[in-house]
């Protein structure tokens, strides 16, 4: 008689809801321990195949050491601050998340906050707490009739729009990857930001933290709003800029704030605290008991099917799933093309095709759409971007998409091409492949014009017409700005035509420098991108 199989050990590591055990149902060995002791945890981690934790845990290096049959890290939740997710990559160890859970909670707490700040609840609040009866000194403002600017129409970005429309506000938004039509159907006009920060007397930012967004309301722009303004940041820290904002409170050049999120976190000496006129809360944004089950129950579901061998879709790093060997190396790539296309395309397209040649194509190469979309929307939105949720971006945006998979493929033997029409008619598109044995990754073609360059962490794209020295230029303000050129490939389409320079560097380009470069080349395109 053969000895029953042992069920996979799923560990959790912190309090989740009762209906994450219900929704991973009886195949499974769940055992528990306190995540935040860490002799316990490096005890129970040893024979897990599953850990599932919040934001307690510290799943780093040591930890997935300890783990000799882990295959899946679960976060109930949205940050991954946690998890070491490069050491899980390392150690062949998935890693997933809820990438959805909290959003309606999100939205709902940036309206709360605003609410708050725009009636002074808080310092009201406090002075009847001390014996205080002040009704006069607390005069508040009505949204009614007011304008609001989102700053980012992501999912949560919708979601307030839709929430505070509902309030009688005319909403008004900034977000470049936004089709205006698709902005329209929700009843919100597309501004530029200079537009944005001049009209609103309300504004809510909803961004994604990237390079581009880091310190994007910072004095400069705060210099530029009503002194009415009241501003809501329930989104990254450092997005808004602390300083410029304490600045502009103390002078009244802004109104009013409602904070969620901080620069550095946890933050309890933040000089914002001390001013009457703002109302802040400790990243609150997912604190609810519905974000919690709704978080738990998709990792949950994620757990299932890693361990089942299937494709997760909410897979921050290792894709798992019935993929062809031959395929699953060219996910990795696909999402970074993704993120280059966006970058040069500078909006979103109204057409995107997912072009895939060569061998590979005798096998369902589906999963490589996904890739693309997932790659091209990463740096859109404000939300963690997965195979579920691509699908559904696009269609927000009104992207149509189309896979196209042809077996002939004249100068490789695959390359992945993903195409895209703009508003305008233009077309963006990037191309990459995998050579040797080792399956390196490069683009060999932007534009049009054939390049081969490693897909590194800080890439730039430049676009002039061919003349001499413009190269040397490019290589002069760079070195001037400190930073180290990785990889440099020239391309032009005819001989005093248009020229392409294509580069890898180690370390971002400042907005500046790429300012001087596009004036000292005359560039016709500047385009950056950070795949760090």
């Amino acid at each position: 008689m053969s000895k029953p199989t042992a069920r996979p050990v799923v560990l959790i590591a912190e309090t989740l809801s009762p209906a994450t055990i219900e929704a991973l149902g009886p195949d499974f060995d769940v055992r528990e321990c306190d995540g935040a002791d860490r002799g316990e945890l490096l005890a129970a981690i040893v024979d897990a195949d599953a850990l599932l934790v919040r934001s307690a845990t510290k799943v780093d290096s040591e930890a997935l050491a300890a783990a000799t049959r882990l295959k899946v890290v679960a976060r109930a939740g949205v940050g991954l601050d946690n998890v070491d997710v490069r050491a899980a990559t390392q150690s062949g160890v998935m890693v997933v998340n809820a990438p959805t859970s909290n959003i309606v909670s999100a939205a709902e707490l940036a309206v709360a906050l605003m609410l708050a700040a725009a009636r002074h609840i808080s310092p009201a609040h406090a002075a009847l707490r001390n014996g205080e009866w002040k009704r006069s000194k607390y005069t508040g403002i009505e949204l009614y009739e007011k304008t609001v600017g989102i700053v980012g129409l992501g999912r949560i970005g919708v979601l307030v729009a839709q929430r505070l429309s509902a309030f009688g506000m005319t909403v008004i938004a900034y977000d470049p990857y936004v089709q205006a039509g698709r902005a329209a159907q929700m009843g919100v006009r597309l501004v530029d930001l200079d537009t944005l920060l001049a009209e609103s007397d309300f504004m809510s930012v909803h961004l994604p933290k990237t390079p581009e967004t880091l310190g994007l309301i910072g004095d400069d722009q705060l210099h530029r709003v009503k002194p009415s303004l009241v501003l809501v940041n329930a989104a990254r820290g450092g997005i808004v800029d602390e300083a410029a904002l304490y600045a502009a409170l103390k002078e009244g050049r802004v109104a009013a704030a409602g904070l969620d999120v901080f620069a550095t976190e946890p933050c309890t000496d933040s000089p914002l605290f001390e001013l009457d006129n703002v109302v802040a809360t400790p990243h609150l944004g997912a604190s609810t008991d519905e974000a919690q089950e709704k978080a738990g129950i998709a990792v949950a579901r994620s757990v299932r099917l890693a361990l089942s061998g299937e494709l997760v879709p909410d897979a921050v790093n290792v894709q798992g799933g019935v993929i062809a060997e031959d395929v699953r190396p060219g996910i990795p790539l696909t999402e970074k093309l993704g993120r280059v296309f966006t970058a040069l395309a500078g909006e979103v397209a109204q057409q995107i095709d997912v072009e895939v040649r060569g061998e590979i194509t005798a096998y369902d190469v589906k999963v490589l759409e996904l890739a693309a979309l997932k790659g091209v929307f990463t740096d859109v939105v404000e939300d963690q971007v997965s195979y579920v949720n691509a699908p559904l971006l696009a269609a927000e945006r009104g992207t149509a998409v189309r896979l196209v998979a042809d077996s002939e493929s004249p100068d490789h033997r695959n390359v992945i091409t993903i195409r895209g029409t703009l508003a305008d008619g233009s077309q963006v598109s990037v191309s990459g492949t995998l050579v040797g044995i080792h399956q390196r990754e490069r683009i060999v073609e932007v534009n049009g014009f054939d390049v081969d360059l490693e897909p590194t962490d800080h890439l730039a794209f430049f676009v002039y017409e061919d003349r001499p020295g413009m190269v040397g230029t490019v290589g002069q303000i760079l070195g001037d700005a400190g930073i180290n050129i990785a990889g440099m490939q020239v391309a032009r389409d005819e001989k005093g035509g248009h020229a392409l320079v294509a580069l890898s560097v180690d370390t971002s380009i400042a907005a500046e420098t790429l300012e001087e470069i596009e004036h000292a080349i005359e560039a016709a395109s500047v385009r950056a991108v950070d795949l760090s």
